[in-house]
């Protein structure tokens, strides 16, 4: 069955679980070697841990127009082909392509002469400052690696071949894996870099991501193709995918400014607090993973059949996808309540660490459920072609209700209470973009 009859004619919940489960993998895999780097980095100091936790927020808005603009990219592509113009979604892949490097290039200039400025506004530290130097020097300047796997995944998850997205993925990160301990510490005759040889073997195995997906794309995606012979720029095509990429960017950047945010409220209490919030956000990314790999493999499959005009197969996905997110989600909280500390202990945490983190690890994961809904609701409706439910559901639950109810808990009750902003946040964006999502379904079969 060729991919275009999958999208079509494959019954909905197998369809779903076969495209979501190389997706899952894929993005468990990448989020995995993102904990791997603080595992690693933790044990030179708690400074570098800290240091690493604060170029987060730098790094997550570099991937966040990256993944913003491949998500706008992948739900064009997936329509064009439900709707069977194969040459319209070969010309959009091909503006996409300029999109992504035109983008990296900017990254890349900001990386270039403006490393040293946003170290000194991340620190006020000379030594985190100049641990925060060394990362974003090498992560920014060499970013094109990371914005043309992104893209190159996401031309093979619009034809549903999600198999080889979660290959070219592995490829890269468990070289970054295999890299970081040799690179960090000087194993095998190379010399120890630190923090810098966390962030050179990051951007290897992003390179080697990149190209694998790019060869992928090249020999065995039967549809799309970037062809620049006859090519025809049009701005529609950058209007369409930036109708859903824009407010994607927007949502996940929103995570890189409640990050920096949030890091600047904790350090009044305690750079520990700090250091344990970079270790939750990962470890949390880590259980979403599963979460957005099924809400990635959604897309394509509510694109191609809105575009085909099937929508009985559009309602179906609706009904499987977010009861299976609950329940992941809920898999979560059961582990974040039973094995906080075992999780802690992973990068070396300290006493003091311990006492803060295992309560506040146990209170946020009870908002788990309603953080999974409001994220697979997101990936519906950009599946649909609006973003804007996404942005305005994580804006809610990152930013508008979390940043300054948890600043608010702590000047009043400390930071044993703060943790309870996450339950505030996480349950008026899951009412919202529940209602919003469901009234867009409705809007569509009227």
């Amino acid at each position: 069955m060729n991919s275009r009859n999958k999208l079509a004619e494959m019954p909905i919940r197998p369809l779903l679980y076969t495209m979501a489960v190389p997706l899952m993998l894929s993005l468990l895999v990448q989020s995995l070697y993102n904990i791997v780097d603080s595992i690693f980095v933790a044990r030179l100091s708690e400074t570098a841990l800290t240091a690493a936790s604060l170029v987060y927020s730098i790094q997550f808005l570099m991937i966040a127009v990256g993944v913003g603009t491949a998500v706008g990219l992948n739900a064009l592509l997936s329509r064009k082909i439900g709707e069977h113009k194969p040459e319209e979604a070969c010309r959009a892949a091909t503006t996409g392509l300029f999109l992504m490097i035109f983008t990296s290039l900017i990254f890349s200039m900001i990386g270039i002469f403006l490393s040293d400025t946003i170290a000194t506004k991340l620190a006020a530290d000379s030594e985190l400052q100049e641990l925060c130097k060394q990362y974003l020097s090498i992560n920014l300047v060499y970013c094109w690696g990371i914005f043309l796997q992104t893209y190159a995944q996401r031309l093979l998850q619009a034809v549903g071949d999600t198999v080889l997205s979660m290959l070219s993925l592995i490829i890269g990160a468990v070289l970054n894996i295999i890299l970081d301990p040799i690179m960090i510490f000087g194993l095998l005759g190379c010399p120890a870099m630190g923090v810098r040889g966390a962030a050179i073997a990051t951007v290897i195995g992003q390179i080697a991501g990149a190209i694998a997906a790019l060869l992928f794309n090249r020999f065995r995606n039967p549809i799309i193709h970037v062809r620049l012979k006859n090519y025809h720029f049009m701005w529609q095509d950058v209007a369409d995918i930036y109708r859903v990429g824009l407010p994607t960017i927007i949502m996940q950047a929103i995570g890189s400014i409640m990050t920096f945010v949030v890091n600047r409220i904790l350090l009044d209490v305690s750079a520990t607090a700090v250091a344990f919030f970079g270790i939750y956000y990962k470890l949390q990314n880590f259980l979403m993973m599963p979460i957005n790999g099924l809400g990635q493999a959604a897309i394509p499959i509510v694109g191609y059949n809105y575009g085909d005009k099937n929508y009985q197969r559009v309602q179906q996905t609706w009904k499987i996808l977010l009861p299976t997110g609950a329940i992941i989600a809920l898999c979560g909280t059961v582990i974040f309540w039973c094995f906080p500390g075992q999780l802690l202990q992973l990068f070396s945490a300290s006493s003091e660490m311990l006492l803060l983190g295992i309560p506040a690890l146990r209170i946020i994961s009870i908002s788990f459920v309603m953080s999974a809904i409001t994220i697979l609701c997101g990936y519906f409706s950009s599946g649909l072609g609006n973003g804007i439910i996404n942005m305005v559901g994580a804006a809610i639950r990152q930013l508008i209700l979390l940043v300054p109810c948890l600043w608010i808990f702590i000047k009043i009750s400390g930071i044993s209470h703060g943790w309870y902003a996450f339950w505030i946040a996480e349950i008026i964006a899951c009412i919202y973009s529940y209602y919003m999502s469901h009234k867009l379904l409705k809007t569509i079969f009227k």
